[in-house]
């Protein structure tokens, strides 16, 4: 039996998904798992103790197999997951990532691209065509800078739609509130 199929059924018998098997050159053995994902169910995330349970688990199988490795590391996708097919698009609609195209888009002076461009932070949306990111190129203000309560009129939003072999990579944008305040809605309420 081959590594894949070993470690994917352990992990999907335990009720994880398989995200990814890496083996490093230095004898390291590393894999991603998640919990499976249905739509309109709030989502769940991998904890140690899920990771702690699959090692345990692969270590006592690995070594039954007869399969080599040094070190095992099981873990969770992380804040700034892949996004992988079509299934993780749509878990994270909605959400900002990050995208990184095959081949640059945009013709100096003509739409709203910058000629050349390749990488894109928005909010990932579907559409009848397929996906979409949408941005502003307004700078966000640094941490800590006090931002000017007079009104003014809002950054103009961009949009570029894409399929998912235009992508040479997408991933979850890692956005960290160490503070852990809620963002204050257009009335001043917290949500």
């Amino acid at each position: 039996m081959a590594l894949q199929d070993i470690v994917e059924q352990i992990v999907t018998g335990l009720g994880y998904d398989l995200v990814e098997i890496e083996r490093s050159a230095g004898g390291t053995l590393r894999v991603t798992i998640d919990l499976p994902w249905e739509q309109g169910v709030e989502p769940a995330f991998v904890n140690v103790e899920d990771c702690e349970k699959v090692t345990r688990q692969l270590q006592y199988t690995l070594e039954v197999e007869g399969i080599e490795y040094k070190r095992l590391e099981v873990s969770s996708p992380g804040i700034d997951r892949l996004l992988r097919n079509e299934q993780d698009f749509e878990r994270f609609a909605g959400e900002l990532v990050d995208i990184t195209l095959r081949a640059p888009v945009g013709e100096a002076g003509a739409g709203q691209v910058a000629a050349n461009r390749k990488k894109f932070r928005g909010t990932l949306e579907r559409t009848e065509a397929g996906w979409q990111i949408v941005w502003s190129d307004e700078p966000q203000p640094a941490p800590g800078q006090k931002v000017s309560k007079k009104k003014k009129e809002p950054a103009k939003l961009q949009a570029l739609g894409f399929a998912l072999d235009e992508l040479k990579e997408a991933r979850l944008a890692p956005i960290v509130d160490f503070k852990g305040k809620k963002p204050r809605t257009a009335a001043g309420e917290s949500q």
